[in-house]
């Protein structure tokens, strides 16, 4: 095994079990090894620290796996992750008002780059790192024997393959392919999701606990979901007595399957409002009209993908978040989310005071939400948890 040599100094965050070593923190690399293969992280002075995925092109030059040095990493240890991972959730997989979750969450669950969510008898796979790539097929025998799946696919579309050198890659992995809509349940309420032409791996199942608590405050309140995608949200409400749900997003695929899924689940048409729209347009557009509302969910796409964009971000969901302010009536509640992992929790809630001091309003934060445990948080890769949101009392 080939070994990279970490440079003088640099050995406090792999003693910490940061699973990432950046290029900048390499000395040397002792022969030449192919991207994505396993290498022995050696200290400056020889000495072991760790295994890891390698890759040259990468700003991480080393994705690290295991910090045992007599643990052999081959196909059996891959396989155990996976048992692990699948165990560890055993009880949603067993839970019969829920049929979708997160089966392996990357660095999480101990396998960097890789993203398995299962929907109903399918999976759907997402693929970021070269390591991952070169062991795909001892990780789609083991999902197979162990959730027997009737097909998986491959959603690894994204662009950010291509910090590892790789392509985008889209198709059946195994078994057969899924139908133009796959039927999921998730708390009781059912969902028509399209996983090869969705956003992401098809769906959202990181609201799944968000979705019900906010439910529990929308009787008889008039409630404006936007960036609804297919529905959740917008279902949640309908599903617990709210008066009127009027749904936002700029994909007509999206509108299209949540109209279908209010059918789906047998709910009230006539209390239900379809828009399709940009967001930021659109509540200009109410706010125009004199527009209010009870609640108002806001659960944008993720505007700051690094640290450098973060101040951008800020700008983006501070005015994102003043003209949802501007919207409610007196006493409303917002429930506000950011999927950015570089924004944290307390700059999160900076924004909002500042949105609430343009906006003329007075904020209460009465609620914290959070990702779900089927999306773990590891103690030594705080980078995990990207998924926050505030359900905010506005006046």
């Amino acid at each position: 095994m080939i070994d990279v040599i970490l440079k003088k100094g640099k050995e406090k965050a792999v003693l910490q079990r940061h699973p990432w070593v950046f290029s900048g923190a390499v000395e040397n690399v002792k022969g030449k090894p192919a991207n994505g293969d396993v290498v022995r992280l050696a200290d400056a002075k020889g000495a072991f620290m760790a295994y890891g995925f390698y890759n040259d092109q990468s700003r991480v030059a080393v994705r690290l796996l295991e910090w045992d040095e007599s643990a052999g990493i081959n196909d059996d240890w891959f396989r155990a992750r996976i048992v692990q991972a699948v165990k560890s959730r055993g009880h949603i997989l067993a839970d019969a008002n829920t049929d979708t979750c997160r089966l392996i969450f990357s660095e999480a669950d101990y396998l960097p780059g890789l993203i398995v969510d299962k929907y109903a008898d399918y999976l759907s796979v997402q693929v970021l790192t070269s390591g991952i790539e070169n062991v795909m097929p001892v990780i789609i025998d083991e999902l197979q024997k162990q959730l027997n799946p009737k097909g998986i696919f491959d959603k690894s579309d994204t662009t950010s393959r291509a910090h590892e050198g790789l392509g985008e890659s889209y198709g059946v992995l195994a078994g057969s392919p899924p139908p133009d809509l796959v039927q999921v349940k998730e708390n009781g309420v059912l969902y028509d999701i399209n996983i090869a032409e969705g956003q992401k791996s098809g769906f959202y199942c990181d609201q799944r606990d968000n979705r019900r608590i906010l439910a529990g405050y929308v009787k008889d309140k008039t409630v404006l979901d936007c960036f609804c995608y297919t529905g959740g949200f917008s279902l949640n409400s309908l599903m617990q007595g709210a008066a009127s749900v009027t749904s936002v997003d700029s994909s007509a695929l999206a509108i299209e399957t949540l109209t279908g899924n209010i059918t789906l689940n047998k709910l009230d048409v006539a209390k239900h409002y379809a828009v399709k729209s940009d967001v930021n347009s659109q509540l200009r557009k109410f706010r125009d009209e004199g527009a209010k509302f009870d609640v108002i969910v806001l659960d944008p796409p993720k505007y700051a993908p690094s640290r450098s964009a973060l101040d951008r971000a800020s700008r983006a969901y501070k005015d994102l978040n003043r003209l949802a302010m501007l919207l409610l009536n007196d006493g409303g509640l917002l429930a506000t989310y950011s999927c950015s992992g570089a924004m944290d929790m307390e700059t999160f809630k900076q924004v909002l005071a500042w949105a609430a001091l343009d906006a003329g309003k007075q904020v209460q934060f009465i609620y914290q939400f959070c990702q779900p445990e089927d999306h773990p948080v590891r103690s030594s890769f705080p980078e995990g948890e990207y998924l926050k949101g505030l359900l905010c009392r506005v006046w």
